[in-house]
């Protein structure tokens, strides 16, 4: 595997925007498929909301809360740069469990190590309590990344918005199987 160089960085609110724009951008790069009725149009139907100022405000909110209190909230984001834009992101949230999500790296930053470097952050964060996601089903490459960092498949489905199948993925306390 070819590591990336990487900068690492602990987004704020100023950040917001950018945040928005990545997530779009990877959902446009990830989600296309014509047997699920899912291109380019329904993707900025459900995700368009990330660049409107009620989208980024959501963000700020979010990111704010990161600063605030960073043992409930978790937000990471990694730019290829150290002035590059962001290239992946994950976050997640200390509740009733810890939930994984978002968690995206755009093709260009994907295969060189960066997605495990973004998710050792976020277990690390996590340990030692179990997490829960959600993951695209015919994402497959995303099902099997889950699945090298000890999450496994729960049979839990879900079409989010009728059509995007998503699968409930879980990797117990301290990643043991």
């Amino acid at each position: 595997m070819v590591t990336m160089p990487t900068v690492f960085v602990t987004p704020g609110v100023t950040h917001a925007a950018e945040l928005g724009r990545l997530l779009v951008t990877a959902w446009l790069e990830t989600y296309p498929d014509p047997h699920a009725g899912i291109d380019e149009a329904w993707i900025r139907a459900a995700q368009g909301h990330q660049l409107t100022e009620q989208g980024i405000e959501r963000w700020r909110a979010f990111l704010a809360e990161v600063q605030r209190a960073p043992a409930d909230h978790f937000c990471r984001a990694v730019r290829s740069a150290p002035d590059g834009p962001l290239v992946g992101v994950v976050c997640g949230l200390r509740a009733e469990e810890v939930s994984l999500g978002p968690m995206y790296l755009l093709g260009s930053a994907q295969g060189r190590g960066t997605g495990s470097a973004l998710m050792a952050e976020f277990l690390a964060w996590a340990d030692p309590d179990p997490v829960a996601l959600w993951v695209t089903e015919y994402n497959r490459s995303a099902v099997r990344f889950y699945a090298r960092h000890g999450f496994t498949a729960t049979g839990e489905r879900t079409l989010w918005k009728g059509r995007l199948p998503n699968l409930r993925m879980v990797r117990p306390a301290g990643g043991v199987r």
